[in-house]
């Protein structure tokens, strides 16, 4: 079929991945009144931008007609209409709808010329001063500038939105930069990585087998690695990997990572028998928590005179009831020693423990600090104890990526007693730092349950300390009697002990009281159907319980018909339906509507807002466009619409974004579309984040394979040899 040429202006951009720029636009063509769709490539499309395409219609079975473009390009709309949704788009700060027709109305097509040279006249228009039209005009030439850099990006696949960054980081040399050295955009510049700057790199003639390439490569797969969790890659793995990648000879890659450790930008490491390579920071990191770790275990408790047995007898008296043989002997453990580790499944009576060991203690006049990886967890410790819980960051006092922490050796915290709780979601990095920061008479005391997900960063920092013998474990089995009446609790044990829970058996009839159920559904389609069913009649109608505040769909992938892009489409369409009433913006590909659930993507210490935080749109701005976020412990955060990358829907989540966290309902799909992902401490950490009910939907045969697959291959780190060889 001859390729053809599509003219027109963008009426409406249904979908735009920022990634690549994939989009599905609805286009009205010239002299035409019928709308069409155009499906293909652009970094940033427009409502209101003129469009030229170049292609060939295609007959979807799915979606009928639609221009499948081999390339696409926009500029400036020539038609009032298509000017005012232009203006109106949020890509001009200070512009929204209503200003945009304002300005519309008043100019018509001479707006842009108005902008550029006769800026002064928009505050002719009313609602328009001297603040807002400087904002204008500022905006609009950045955005200029970014679009001669675009122009040409373009050509290399670059989005927009990675224009903006990669502006705001170079300024008026991003050209400059990208000829000299695209690969620094991958150290620069969050979400572009190795493989667009070599795409870059290739079409601007640089040659496979240079040295900044091959160095660019093996740090991209050293990230990829940590990025992972693990912490090093053997040297010969490296190697593999990077000749992989590069599509180059062994000895090339070889001589230059020796250049990379000669330089310090990586270090090679010998102490397991096999030489691990490390980013310096990894390998200084272990090396910190190891040290850290035998200076705190060989020191006996530093507090003041305790009768422990009179202590115990006074605690129990004060509580009520006599604590647990294994509960007694951790409290008491924690009395006796410098650092200590509790770990157990749920319902075992963590909690009772940490609060008897505060209740002695501070008894004593000693000082307790407690906190946590995540928000949501310290402030579950916090209602727990009664007593403040930071994060493990703001207790550190983080400054940013580049200052760090605060709180280091040189200006360590204040406290006696440092508890941390969720330890299991620690990483190495996290740890090392807090481990720095302790006062020289610190004690620690850490809790977390070790049989769940591993930290989502680098290492295996609660499995390692256990493991290497050198720090003294409380570990707790018994389930107590009210825990034990919970299905959620039972059926997690069973889980984690490789027996399948009675809900899975085709017979089995649960009570009509249970919290927790499994669903039988056969295919991976009728599954999301159910779950999107379950949320929006069932739970609420016999549980009584909001759609969206508390339940929480987990599923361990993001593509797929049962991952979180496909299940948040529909629940948003669900639970939060668009209507007159409900203002949405579309950005990176997804539509926010006011009311959706939203996960906070990367920490952002200037908003106070941290990976994995969970809130809803309180209100959607449009004049000019903002989005304005509830977090559920009551923090409020405003996105402008270029921020938003920062965001995504959380409808549904993954179980590792879940991590911390405890909701009243967890609903979780279980399929065998995620054999790949399915793991035991994959579906036994989605179950114990569940606290009222749980439902698992789909079948049991993927449930069987979760529960038999045990991770064995770990992850490459040295920190486990490192603890069991210190002398």
């Amino acid at each position: 079929m001859p390729e053809q040429t599509l003219i027109g202006a963008i009426e409406r951009v249904t979908f735009h991945n920022e990634e690549n720029g994939y989009c599905v636009l609805r286009v009205k063509p010239k002299g035409k009144s019928a709308l069409v769709t155009v499906v293909g490539n652009c970094p940033a499309p427009i409502s209101g931008e003129q469009l030229v395409a170049s292609g060939v219609w295609h007959e979807d079975e799915n979606y009928g007609a639609q221009f499948r473009a081999e390339e696409i390009t926009t500029s400036e709309p020539g038609n009032l209409a298509g000017i005012e949704r232009f203006l109106g788009s949020g890509l001009i700060e200070g512009i929204g709808p209503v200003y945009a027709k304002k300005m519309v109305t008043k100019f018509g097509a001479q707006i842009f010329d108005v902008i550029d040279n006769r800026s002064k006249q928009l505050e002719e228009i009313d609602g328009i001063g001297s603040k807002r039209r400087k904002e204008i005009k500022t905006s609009w030439q950045k955005q200029k500038n970014v679009r001669q850099i675009m122009v040409f990006l373009h050509q290399y696949g670059i989005s927009t939105a990675r224009a903006v960054r990669i502006y705001k980081t170079y300024g008026e040399q991003s050209i400059r930069q990208l000829r000299s050295n695209p690969y620094q955009l991958a150290h620069d510049l969050h979400g572009i990585g190795f493989k667009t700057a070599d795409t870059i790199a290739a079409k601007l003639g640089v040659k496979p087998d240079t040295r900044a390439r091959i160095a660019a490569g093996l740090d991209y797969v050293m990230t990829s690695a940590v990025g992972s969790g693990h912490c090093a890659l053997p040297e010969e793995e490296l190697i593999a990997s990077s000749v992989e990648l590069l599509g180059i000879s062994a000895d090339k890659v070889s001589d230059t990572l020796e250049t990379e450790i000669t330089a310090k930008r990586m270090e090679r490491d010998t102490g397991n028998g096999n030489p691990l390579i490390f980013l310096p920071y990894l390998l200084q990191a272990e090396r910190r928590v190891a040290e850290r770790i035998k200076n705190l275990s060989e020191k006996p408790p530093g507090y003041p005179l305790i009768d422990v047995a009179k202590a115990m007898a006074w605690c129990e008296k004060k509580i009520g009831y006599a604590l647990a043989p294994g509960q007694r002997n951790a409290v008491e453990a924690a009395l006796m020693q410098r650092i200590l580790i509790i770990t157990g499944g749920p319902g075992v009576g963590k909690t009772t423990i940490i609060n008897s060991v505060l209740m002695i203690l501070r008894a004593k006049g000693v000082q307790p600090i407690l906190c946590a990886p995540t928000g949501r967890a310290a402030k579950r410790m916090a209602e727990s104890t009664g007593l403040e819980a930071k994060t493990i960051h703001r207790l550190l006092e983080y400054q940013s990526p580049e200052a760090g922490f605060t709180r280091n050796p040189e200006n360590p915290l204040a406290g006696d007693l440092f508890i941390i709780d969720e330890a299991s979601m620690i990483d190495l990095p996290l740890m090392a730092a807090l481990l720095s920061a302790l006062p020289e008479n610190a004690h620690l005391v850490m809790i977390g349950d070790v049989d769940q997900l591993p930290s989502v960063g680098p290492g295996s920092i609660l499995s390692d300390l256990i493991e290497s013998g050198g720090v003294p474990v409380a570990r707790l089995n018994e389930i107590f009697r009210q825990a034990a009446e919970s299905r959620i609790i039972g059926a997690a044990h069973d889980i984690n002990s490789g027996k399948l829970p009675v809900e899975f058996a085709t017979a089995a009839e649960p009570s009509p009281n249970s919290d927790f159920f499994f669903i039988e559904r056969g295919d991976p389609e009728s599954a999301a159907s159910t779950i999107v069913r379950l949320l929006r009649e069932h739970i609420p109608g016999k549980f009584g319980l909001d759609p969206v505040h508390d339940v929480q769909v987990l599923t361990p992938m993001h593509r797929g018909s049962l991952g979180t892009q496909s299940l948040n489409r529909r629940l948003q369409d669900a639970l939060n339906p668009a209507n007159e009433a409900t203002f949405e913006i579309e950005r990176f590909g997804s539509c926010y509507r006011t009311g959706d659930r939203v996960i906070q993507l990367r920490n952002n210490y200037d908003k106070e807002v941290f990976n994995g935080d969970i809130g809803s749109i309180a209100e959607i701005a449009t004049d000019p466009g903002s989005i304005t976020v509830r977090f559920d412990d009551g923090r409020i955060a405003d996105y402008e619409p270029g921020e938003l990358d920062e965001l995504a829907p959380a409808f549904a989540i993954t179980v590792h974004k879940s991590q911390g966290s405890e909701f009243p309902c967890v609903v979780l799909p279980v399929a065998m579309q995620q054999f790949v992902l399915l793991q035991r401490n994959l579906l036994y950490t989605a179950i114990t984040r569940g606290r009222r009910l749980v439902i698992l939907v789909g079948e049991k045969k993927a449930a069987t394979l979760a529960m038999k697959n045990i991770d064995t291959k770990g992850r490459y780190r040295g920190l486990l040899n490192r603890l069991r060889n210190l002398e």
